[in-house]
């Protein structure tokens, strides 16, 4: 007996500018951070939901002014006037650094060096008086940054992201099927990409394309066919 083999090859991720679908959720944010030049005091706080486009973003500014990005769990040990050095530094998940005393630290000392001159951007789920700083003088700095924020996604952007994830996987579908998972959908990027995964999943595994009958047991409906 021949088995089907599945394999789930690894999404290709694509962060370029081209690749980034803009819609009014996130109009304000892609222009705060193709204005960065003029950012008050050399910083900005990009704001939003987990999958909400903030690391795409990230990476189009790193390339942009040239920056260096870095997670902020791997700050603690971190070569930081290595880092401020590129001029530029983009901190993912800034947020993290709460409750953790040699993150805080080190985020003030990057903080200090790249502000001086150059352009720090740091991404968060939430604005920063919410995080629980608990060292001061960070708590002070990243409070005064100006905030862009990423609003929840509408029925274009999820659209364009639900094929982007799709292309990712390099999956193509009927493009009738993408709205009709829109209407049918959690609407969050979380959910979107955890939808595209489970359905590429179960379509590697049935041997068949992804179609409206493979989202049935996923989504809230039984209106597949």
């Amino acid at each position: 007996m021949t088995r089907q083999l599945a394999f789930d090859l690894p999404p290709r991720e694509a962060f370029r500018r081209e690749d980034f679908f803009a819609s009014p959720a996130n109009a304000h944010a892609l222009a705060v951070i193709g204005g960065w030049h003029d950012w008050p005091g050399h910083k900005m706080l990009l704001v939003g939901p987990a999958g909400a486009g903030k690391t795409h973003l990230a990476h189009m500014w790193a390339e942009d002014a040239g920056a260096a990005i870095v997670s902020a769990a791997d700050l603690p040990g971190a070569d930081l006037p290595g880092l401020a050095g590129a001029g530029a530094v983009a901190v993912e998940n800034a947020d993290a650094v709460a409750g953790v005393p040699e993150a805080e630290v080190a985020l003030f000392h990057l903080h200090n060096l790249v502000v001086q001159r150059g352009s720090l951007l740091l991404t968060a789920r939430t604005p920063a008086r919410d995080w629980g700083l608990a060292l001061p003088d960070l708590k002070s700095r990243v409070e005064a940054a100006s905030v862009a924020r990423l609003d929840p996604p509408d029925d274009a952007l999820l659209s364009a992201v639900l094929v982007k994830l799709f292309a990712d996987r390099q999956t193509v579908v009927q493009p009738a099927l993408i709205p009709w998972l829109v209407a049918r959908m959690e609407r969050s990027i979380d959910a979107a990409r955890a939808l595209v995964a489970a359905m590429d999943a179960r379509a590697l595994a049935q041997g068949k394309p992804i179609t409206k009958t493979t989202a049935q047991g996923l989504l809230d409906t039984d209106d597949a066919e």
